[in-house]
């Protein structure tokens, strides 16, 4: 590559604006960007006075290069050629990427852990603190079995050991640790997009790539949409509560069936702006951060959702309409809160469900799939319930109306001989 068509370009400098006391000049890496015409100078920690870099670098003398000379010229040249490398697998010139790439350790090109970190970073940045935590438990899981299972640190776990045979040895490793298919293909999915943004930086190649045809598969399992039926949410709602903290469960668990399923980081965040009359519109925290248009979800409010607004809201009628975060908490601080409040939830709706004899691993996601399965038993149009849960298509709500086709077929075949 010329040159000319580079949208960058890089050299080694003295940088002679300020004599330091040894009555040297530091050496300096130069980068200029040519499309923003911005350059940034990068110390070295080598200092050479004018006359030993014009005779290292500048105009090298054969005769003088010996010794601690010929040293200093390599390590310039070593810099030079790895940040033209850096620079070169860059499609677009970009100051921040190439630092990075530039002042990291050389073995953090192929480290899982470093471009682990690199996603968890990102996420922490952009305030996506649940994302975050998802890529650190799977990275937790890959230290246990690397560290466990194959004697290999997790600081020096690198993607060319991550094979076909090695992942079929860690799904074997979870499988014998009590966990279940779906949450091996969590974790395989994510170490497969950490895979593929080192191949996207140009870090490794694709020829180590372990997943795909012929290669390892990651587990596929269908998600079951677990729910109460009308008989069980009658009990649940007119169940008797011991304390305030189970009433709490039963009515936030049924303000989140009655808001068209709305999970509790959605209620944690609705504030009081959004309410309008007898409806508000909201949208979902969980897709907010994608690039796909965003749609509005509206949720008509009824006595009941009504009374619990009033019952928990917060007095003054501004900010968050519940007290489970505050406006002045971090994004850390909220998730945390509202990680717990969610804890809380669930493990008092347990508490009520194995009371009165309802499923006991009910959690407040049943209450998402018992308002679709309710509506569907209602007879409300897949389009309808595709727009009340906010799907970004309709393949994804056929999964709701598959569960209920089931239940329907054995009702239907248990009712054959009623004649």
């Amino acid at each position: 590559m010329s040159e000319k068509i580079k949208g960058y370009k890089i050299s080694i400098r003295l940088d002679i604006r300020r004599k330091k006391e040894t009555q040297k000049y530091p050496v300096k890496l130069r980068v200029y960007g040519k499309q923003t015409q911005i350059e940034k100078w990068y110390a070295l920690d080598i200092d050479l006075t004018e006359k030993q870099f014009d005779t290292i670098w500048t105009n090298p003398d054969n005769k003088n290069l010996r010794g601690s000379n010929n040293e200093t010229r390599l390590k310039l040249q070593a810099i030079e050629t790895r940040a033209n490398k850096e620079a070169e697998q860059m499609t677009v010139f970009d100051f921040a990427k190439f630092e990075a790439k530039l002042f990291r350790k050389s073995t953090d090109q192929s480290n899982v852990k470093y471009h682990f970190d690199l996603v968890i970073q990102k996420n922490l940045k952009n305030n996506k603190i649940g994302t975050a935590e998802s890529y650190k438990y799977t990275l937790n899981s890959l230290a246990d079995f690397s560290e466990n299972q194959k004697k290999c640190n997790i600081e020096k776990l690198s993607f060319n050991t991550i094979t076909v045979d090695w992942l079929n040895e860690y799904q074997n490793f979870m499988l014998s640790n009590g966990k279940s298919y779906t949450t091996i293909a969590i974790y395989t999915r994510t170490l497969r997009a950490v895979f593929n943004n080192a191949i996207e930086s140009n870090d490794i190649i694709k020829d180590i790539y372990p997943f795909g045809e012929k290669k390892f598969k990651i587990p596929q399992t269908r998600k079951v949409k677990k729910a109460l039926n009308a008989e069980q949410l009658k009990t649940l709602f007119n169940a008797e509560v011991t304390n305030e903290n189970e009433q709490q469960a039963k009515d936030f668990w049924f303000f989140s069936y009655a808001c068209n399923g709305m999970n509790l980081k959605d209620i944690s965040l609705l504030k009081y702006s959004d309410i309008k009359e007898d409806r508000f519109n909201y949208y979902r925290a969980k897709t907010f951060d994608k690039t796909a248009k965003k749609t509005a979800i509206t949720i008509h409010l009824t006595e009941y959702t009504k009374s619990i607004i009033s019952k928990y809201g917060n007095e003054n009628k501004d900010g968050f309409v519940f007290s489970i975060i505050a406006l002045e908490d971090s994004s850390q601080t909220q998730y945390n809160k509202i990680k717990n409040f969610t804890r809380l939830i669930n493990d008092h709706i347990k508490r009520i469900a194995k009371a009165n004899d309802l499923p006991a691993d009910i959690s407040t996601y049943w209450a998402r799939h018992s308002f679709a399965t309710q509506s569907i038993r209602s007879g409300v149009s897949m389009e309808f319930i595709s727009e009340a849960l906010n799907h970004s298509d309709l393949s994804v709500t056929k999964n709701y109306f598959a569960g209920f086709e089931d239940e329907a077929k054995k009702e239907f075949a248990n009712n054959l001989m009623n004649f």
